[in-house]
C-alpha cells in the first residue's frame, strides 16, 4: 500500500562507506568538551563530570569532499575535528562493556560551529541549536567498518587549514571513551542503527574564512576534506 504524502519526502541522508556502500543516517549526536585541553580553552572544567550532548540534523552532512558554504548570521565560524562513531545497532541503557557491539564503523568529521552565536547563547542561557545544527555543519569522511579497522583507542587526530596544523591531539586523550559515550547517551534516548556520534574535539579550534581548505586526519580511521566557499 502506498502512503499518500502531501509532498514528496526528502531523500534519505546517507554517508559513504569505504568500498562503495552508503550508511543511512538517522540522527547526529555530538559530545561537548570531551578533551581536557579543549574544555579549558572554552572555559570549562575538564574533570570527568557526566558528558553533555547536543545534536545536528541528519541533512547537515557534507560528504564526498564537497565544498561547504559559509553559513549566514555569523562572523566567527569555527572548525572542530572529531572522531565520529556510526552505530549499526541500537538500544537503551547500553552497558559500557557491550557498547562496541553496537558500532558499525568510524569516520573523521568536522563539527562546524557559529562561535559567536554559541557564545551569545551561553551568555543568555539559551539553546545552542542554531550555533551547531545549521545547514552544512557536519562535513564527514568515509565511514570505515569496525570489522576492518577495529575500535581505535589511540591515534593522532589533527586538522590542517591551508596546509597549516591548527588542531592536534590523540584519541587516547578523550575524557569519556567511545563505550562510555554510547552508554551515557543511551540513557537519554534509545539509540538506533544509523545514528552518528561526534565524540569531541581537541584543543586549537579557531576561525575559518571563505577559501580555506580543510584536511582532517585520524590515524587508523581516515580523513575528511572540504573547502569553505
Amino acid at each position: 500500500m502506498m502512503t499518500d504524502y502531501v509532498f514528496k519526502p526528502a531523500p534519505q541522508p546517507a554517508a559513504p562507506v569505504e568500498g562503495g556502500e552508503f550508511f543511512p543516517v538517522r540522527r547526529i549526536f555530538c559530545v561537548g568538551q570531551n578533551y581536557a585541553a579543549h574544555a579549558r580553552e572554552m572555559g570549562g572544567d575538564p574533570s570527568r563530570e557526566p558528558p553533555f550532548f547536543f545534536s545536528k540534523p541528519a541533512d547537515a552532512l557534507v560528504t564526498g569532499g564537497q565544498d561547504t558554504p559559509y553559513p549566514s548570521l555569523t562572523q566567527n565560524l569555527h572548525h572542530e575535528i572529531e572522531l565520529v562513531v556510526a552505530l549499526g545497532a541500537g538500544g537503551a541503557n547500553i552497558p559500557p562493556a557491550q557498547a562496541e557491539n553496537h558500532v558499525y564503523g568510524y569516520a573523521a568529521g568536522l563539527d562546524l560551529t557559529r562561535r559567536d552565536l554559541q557564545a551569545e547563547a551561553r551568555k543568555t542561557g539559551k539553546p545552542w541549536d542554531m550555533s551547531k545544527g545549521f545547514d552544512h555543519s557536519a562535513p564527514l569522511g568515509f565511514i570505515r567498518p569496525a570489522e576492518k579497522i577495529g575500535h581505535p583507542k589511540s591515534g593522532r587526530i589533527s586538522l590542517n587549514v591551508n596546509g597549516v596544523v591548527k588542531q592536534e591531539g590523540d584519541l587516547a586523550d578523550l575524557i569519556w571513551s567511545v563505550p562510555e559515550i554510547i552508554a551515557a547517551l543511551s540513557t537519554y534516548v534509545a539509540l538506533a542503527p544509523g545514528d552518528l556520534i561526534f565524540t569531541g574535539t581537541p584543543a586549537g579550534v579557531g576561525p575559518l574564512e571563505r577559501g580555506d581548505i580543510l584536511l582532517g586526519e585520524i590515524e587508523g580511521v581516515g580523513e575528511v576534506r572540504t573547502k569553505i566557499v
